[in-house]
């Protein structure tokens, strides 16, 4: 018997792991349904969408969207230490000020920007920005990406033309306001790849009383009446059980963690009983509430110098297997804004990214711009097929459900062809590749929306934190009606913030792993 039980060893898992292991007087337990660290691709920033349905790739995929002409969509999640931090673009963003005290306003007390932002300080260690917003004595490591060629050119020119078309250049998105075109920030230290493993659960795991067990997976939450004990979990082809004196905690994410719930008894008593699964407590919201950003790409065709050519990216390869260095700017999204579609709107409403287009993308083109929903108000679930806990899971996200989701995306599609129309981008650019200069009619461009309508991989919410019916845990992150479990990970967002979600979700386990270690004895 253990005191903690981490399931997963994703963002949250492993910092988790580490902070509650810090105290010599508590024996942590990580469970992880991946390995270690695999593939040595996972140490290349650049090299990141390679990663995509591979061994460190759960592979899920959507249900067939049916306002996305019935197309199903991948959804990439990590499956090894550092979860979807050892796969991602490891864009730091930490959503706007705005969302936390929304979180506030929605009933969680102490969810405040002003109260995570301590969090958010605890765990950085910033390289370029030191003042009030940042930490420089933390694990993770945030940088920006060099000013190599040909990248910078882009980064300036986006910059450029963001100024030109009257955005504020923001040198940091995670300070003051997130308004505006600049830069992006990323988790790397010496020119690598930064996850949450190498933060957090590597170092720690030198110390005897944690103990992290890989290609480890957890089928189920062992319950006493109401109250968790421990769990059931597969490793080297047996059911084992592990005990769990003072708390199991649920890291999985937005996929899973709604998933062992269900599988353990927890959720929808309608639902449960469909699958045939003992209803222990009724929680109608388990799996409810799923959030993502969805995103579409726009390119276009111009100066030569804006594309990534195929032998550029062999010499970096090679480079990198030399020295450790390279043209790491060739990461997509190296520079990108938040903007509003409309005037009138109190806040930015999409996100943008920029970057050149390699030789092998299917894009086409030589830069592209992407445009990714910050506030969605599409919402979907998670649910179960059967009762094996090996199968996976319905995961319905209900793309362009909503009325206002479809028109923000027409806007966004009309505000990046004007931004094209800027001096800055005239100069050099010669043709819209997607969607086409032919697609000008609203109808048009929904149809052409619809086609290639993607996602960011920000997948939040399906374990909301709230006060209300639907809420699965409260705002000290314990899961209503039950005792000794809390859910610690992105799901538990009642509203997906601005921006890439990692960040955010790094956030939610420090503070959790501080309501853990400070609660009341």
């Amino acid at each position: 018997m253990v005191d903690y039980i981490i399931i997963g060893a994703g963002s949250a898992g492993c910092l988790l792991a580490n902070r509650l292991s810090e105290n010599e007087a508590n024996s942590v337990l990580v469970l992880e349904a991946g390995g270690p660290e695999p593939l040595p691709e996972m140490r290349v920033p650049w090299l990141w969408r390679d990663l995509f349905g591979t061994e460190v790739d759960w592979q899920y995929q959507t249900e067939p969207q049916p306002q996305l002409n019935g197309r199903g969509l991948d959804w990439p999640r990590g499956k090894a230490f550092g979860g979807s931090s050892a796969i991602n673009n490891m864009i730091y963003i930490r959503g706007a000020k705005w969302d936390f005290d929304r979180w506030a306003e929605l009933g969680n007390e102490e969810w405040s920007y002003e109260d995570v932002l301590p969090y958010f300080k605890k765990s950085e260690n910033q390289q370029q920005i030191q003042d009030e917003y940042h930490g420089t004595s933390g694990e993770l490591y945030i940088d920006k990406l060099p000013t190599v060629s040909p990248v910078s050119d882009n980064i300036q020119r986006f910059i450029d033309a963001g100024v030109e078309f009257g955005l504020p250049h923001n040198l940091d998105f995670n300070g003051e306001t997130q308004d505006g075109v600049g830069a992006y920030q990323y988790t790397r230290k010496n020119n690598e790849r930064w996850g949450a493993a190498d933060a957090w659960l590597k170092p720690a795991l030198k110390r005897p009383n944690l103990t992290a067990i890989p290609y480890a997976q957890v089928t189920k939450i062992l319950l006493d009446g109401t109250r968790a004990t421990g769990v059931e979990y597969i490793h080297e082809g047996e059911l084992k059980q592990a005990s769990a004196a003072k708390e199991v905690i649920l890291s999985g994410g937005a996929v899973n963690s709604p998933q062992l719930l269900l599988l353990s008894g927890i959720g929808p008593a309608k639902h449960l009983k469909q699958m045939g699964i003992p209803v222990a407590v009724d929680l109608p919201g388990v799996g409810e509430n799923l959030q993502d950003h969805p995103q579409v790409v726009m390119s276009y065709s111009g100066s030569p110098s804006m594309r990534v050519p195929e032998e550029d990216l062999q010499a970096a390869a090679l480079e990198f297997e030399q020295s450790r260095t390279g043209l790491y700017a060739m990461s997509w999204g190296s520079v990108g804004a938040f903007v509003r579609t409309r005037p009138e709107y109190e806040r930015p409403d999409m996100q943008l990214y920029s970057s050149p287009v390699p030789h092998h993308s299917p894009i086409g083109g030589d830069f592209y711009m992407t445009m990714s929903l910050c506030r969605p108000k599409d919402r979907g679930h998670i649910r179960l097929k059967s009762a094996d806990p090996l199968a996976y899971p319905i995961i319905q996200p209900n793309y362009f459900e909503q009325a206002q989701d479809r028109q923000s995306f027409l806007d966004g599609v009309k505000l990046i062809r004007r931004m094209i129309q800027t001096k800055v981008y005239q100069s050099y650019v010669t043709a819209e590749v997607q969607p086409g200069d032919h697609i000008q009619s609203d109808d048009e461009i929904m149809a052409w929306l619809r086609d290639k309508l993607g996602t960011t991989w920000h997948f939040a919410g399906s374990c909301k934190m709230g006060v209300d019916e639907m809420a699965v845990v409260g705002p000290n992150l314990r899961v209503h009606g039950v005792e000794n479990l809390r859910v610690i990970d992105a799901s538990v967002m009642p509203e997906i913030v601005a921006g890439n979600i990692n960040g955010a979700t790094i956030m939610i386990a420090e503070k959790g792993a501080d309501m853990i270690l400070n609660q009341p004895t």
